[in-house]
């Protein structure tokens, strides 16, 4: 049957036959209708978004924040396909000699985010851009024997373990099909047609989750897609945005959603979905700001009080705010601080409650900034 969205058409014949979609070209017709939910959400969004965007312009260390938010962003996208790491794997100092795989995928999402927004600036948004992303998400992790930095040209599916193209809960367009449908999504990318940045992202979204172009990781450059899109649109200034914070807590209707626009051409409840998840992602950003910059303000108070250590102490409190955990030796060495600088420094923030021991290793001592910690890690577990 076709609809709106696209249809499903018959391949190969006998036994080896299955079903794949082929996905209308964006935009939709008949347009989105702009119900009265969606015009309210879409308002909202863009409220929170501005007040968002404000932040950024005059919080001094609002920088400090956004790194994080950009590895909080990484960690719960990554969670959602299923990887196993915490925020606290992440931020580890000593992640160089970490070989966990699901931490080493979080670290290639920053990396791809970082890459990705430094790229935009000189290559158009594009398929070629969102090749490049692919290629730096996939090494060395798993799937890196499955194409990176290409799209497919063979036939996948989703489903759990066990399914087969015949039973598999979707399967995406045909290699052929696939690579006309992202030529039409690129277009519509391009096109200055009017349609608001965040109803435009929800689409493409939708269209690059259902196109599926690479053999793996297509979630998450589709996540990706969403700030590095809205800061092209200059919707957003900065990648202060984790919207995967509400798409991972909703994780059923997320998908849920996404298959109500293929089996029945329902874009509507797909776009409410996501303006939702733009509003709470963002008022959730606005609240985790301003909690990190009370906390840095009373902390930084604090710290001036401390006499004739309070510069020492200042520097490794600068540092702890970009590494909430360190281990001395690596922080001396970043800092260019003796190891008994940053050890007398470290045991004053521990006696003023900013710093707490992880760990009673005396070779490998690690110091939490709990509190800061505890901010971000609010939606990761």
């Amino acid at each position: 049957m076709e609809h709106r969205s696209g249809h499903f058409k018959t391949n190969l014949s006998g036994e080896s036959a299955y079903q794949s979609f082929v996905p209308s070209p964006l935009p939709p017709y008949p347009d989105i209708e702009l119900t009265n939910e969606i015009i309210k959400l879409l308002i909202s969004s863009h409220a929170q978004l501005a007040v968002l965007n404000d932040l950024s312009c005059y919080i001094p260390n609002v920088n400090l924040f956004i790194s994080m938010y950009v590895r909080k962003e990484a960690l719960m996208s990554s969670q959602i396909e299923g990887t196993q790491a915490t925020l606290e794997d992440v931020l580890n100092p000593t992640i160089e000699e970490n070989s966990n795989r699901n931490v080493a995928e979080v670290i290639n999402y920053i990396k791809a985010s970082e890459f990705a927004l430094e790229r935009i600036q000189t290559l158009p948004f594009s398929a070629r851009l969102l090749r490049e992303i692919h290629g730096i998400l996939m090494q060395g992790v798993r799937g890196q024997e499955k194409n990176p930095a290409e799209f497919r040209t063979s036939q996948n599916w989703i489903g759990g373990q066990g399914r087969t193209l015949s039973n598999a809960r979707y399967v995406p367009p045909t290699p052929e099909d696939m690579a006309v449908a992202i030529s039409d999504l690129e277009n519509f990318i391009h096109e200055e047609d009017g349609i608001d940045s965040l109803i435009k992202i929800a689409l493409i979204h939708y269209q690059f989750e259902t196109i599926h172009p690479f053999l793996d990781g297509n979630g998450r450059v589709g996540r990706l897609m969403i700030n590095l899109f809205l800061m092209d649109k200059d919707v957003l200034l900065t990648p202060a945005l984790y919207i995967s914070y509400y798409l991972k807590q909703n994780r059923i209707e997320y998908y849920d959603r996404l298959t109500e626009v293929r089996m029945k051409g329902n874009y509507e409840q797909w776009v409410q979905f996501f303006l939702e998840a733009v509003y709470e992602s963002a008022k959730d950003a606005v609240t985790r700001i301003h909690q990190l910059n009370d906390l840095h303000n009373k902390n930084h108070n604090l710290i001036l009080t401390l006499g004739r250590s309070a510069q020492s102490v200042m520097e490794v409190f600068n540092y702890i705010e970009a590494n909430p955990i360190i281990e001395i030796g690596k922080t001396a060495k970043a800092i260019n601080m003796s190891f008994n600088s940053v050890s007398s420094a470290v045991k004053k923030l521990i006696e003023n409650k900013i710093l707490v021991q992880e760990n009673e290793n005396t070779r490998n001592r690690t110091f939490i900034y709990k509190d800061y910690l505890d901010i971000l890690r609010d939606g990761t577990e």
